[in-house]
């Protein structure tokens, strides 16, 4: 497994990646670290007899995601991937996007655990983690650095594999395109994150909101950011 990121030339939203990689209807599905669920109720609305439990550690934002009413065939819980509320061998799929290098350090092998616990045999773990390369990481390093945490976060994934409880299937590199219409609006969906405190000194802001502009068109600012994902598989036989 690789750390590094090929030259990449594809660009696509990632729900191109998962339906090539994976048929989710009829499945059970965990999302661990569901955010805003966006992605959520793309999976959710994206087929038949789909079943997602979406877990986030976040309690501002899980309040909000209690709130959603439309979806009956997600039930949302407060938990974060090292204690998931659910039974052995009950998932098809786990997904994790760009939530794993959020695990703190300490609970990565344990997690990694309850995700095979939970997979059914021959189950997939779609792990999805932002390369730290391009433009859109320069800036976000600028008062986020994430380099560290990333990489043990990946450390953690090469481990799961090299021990047998989990196999690589796959891995696949790409970009993902982001689009903001200003610098509000990337204040308020990558700084106003409530799931990290991010708190900028006048001199970071000033750097950031220069290297923002710095990428600003007639319709917004327009990123690609490379992704890497780790598509993995309970062995039919348990390691």
């Amino acid at each position: 497994m690789q750390i590094q990121h090929a030259d990449v030339t594809r660009t696509c939203p990632e729900f191109d990646i998962i339906n090539e990689k994976l048929a989710l209807d009829g499945k059970s599905i965990i999302e661990l670290g569901c955010g805003t669920a966006e992605i959520t109720r793309v999976i959710a609305e994206g087929g038949p007899d789909r079943s997602v439990l979406a877990l986030e550690v976040d309690e501002i934002q899980h309040a909000k995601n209690l709130e959603i009413t439309d979806l009956p065939n997600v039930s949302f819980q407060l938990a974060g991937a090292q204690a998931i509320p659910a039974a052995d061998a009950c998932a098809d799929v786990v997904f994790m996007f760009k939530s794993l290098h959020h695990v703190p350090g300490e609970l990565l092998a344990q997690s990694f655990q309850e995700i095979a616990r939970v997979l059914k045999p021959g189950g997939y773990a779609y792990i999805s983690e932002p390369v730290f390369a391009g433009e859109f990481n320069e800036i976000l390093r600028l008062f986020h650095d994430e380099q560290a945490v990333r990489m043990a976060a990946f450390a953690a994934t090469c481990a799961t594999v090299e021990s047998g409880l989990l196999e690589l299937v796959e891995q696949v590199f790409f970009n993902t395109p982001a689009r903001f219409a200003d610098f509000a609006d990337f204040e308020s969906k990558v700084i106003g994150v409530t799931h990290t405190r991010h708190q900028l000194s006048d001199d970071v802001y000033e750097q950031v909101q220069t290297r923002f502009a710095q990428n600003m068109g007639a319709n917004g600012a327009d990123f690609v950011a490379p992704i890497r994902v780790d598509l993995l598989r309970k062995p039919q036989r348990a390691a």
